[in-house]
């Protein structure tokens, strides 16, 4: 190995150059996920008639239903739009979360190293 660093390295970055701006990064991510876990994503299903909200841990933490969604004679339906409202809330989050990771990363793609 060359001294100073590995050859074909842009800028000649050595080993501890890199190190630290590993562990920066991983630092950025670690905060990233914390911000994450106290957004909230809301999705709404039905023309507005339920609304669910997720938080970025995918938890449900509020969902609200219009009352005139509600038809004892179709359940299914009213289940249909929770279930819709609840998948694209979480879909809301799964997407910010991977565009602020690939922000963070530069649009490398760690495979799930951090």
């Amino acid at each position: 190995m060359a001294k100073g660093g590995f050859r074909g390295m842009p800028g000649g970055m050595n080993q501890a150059a890199m190190m630290k701006q590993a562990q920066k990064m991983q630092q950025d991510m670690l905060r990233m996920q914390e911000e994450m876990k106290t957004k909230t994503y809301t999705a709404a299903a039905g023309g507005g008639m339920v609304k669910a909200t997720v938080n970025g841990e995918h938890a449900l933490v509020d969902l609200m239903i219009n009352p005139e969604a509600v038809d004892p004679d179709d359940v299914e339906m009213l289940q249909d739009m929770i279930m819709a409202a609840v998948n694209e809330a979480m879909r809301i989050a799964d997407t910010e979360a991977a565009n602020n990771m690939s922000r963070l990363t530069g649009g490398l793609n760690l495979g799930g190293l951090f």
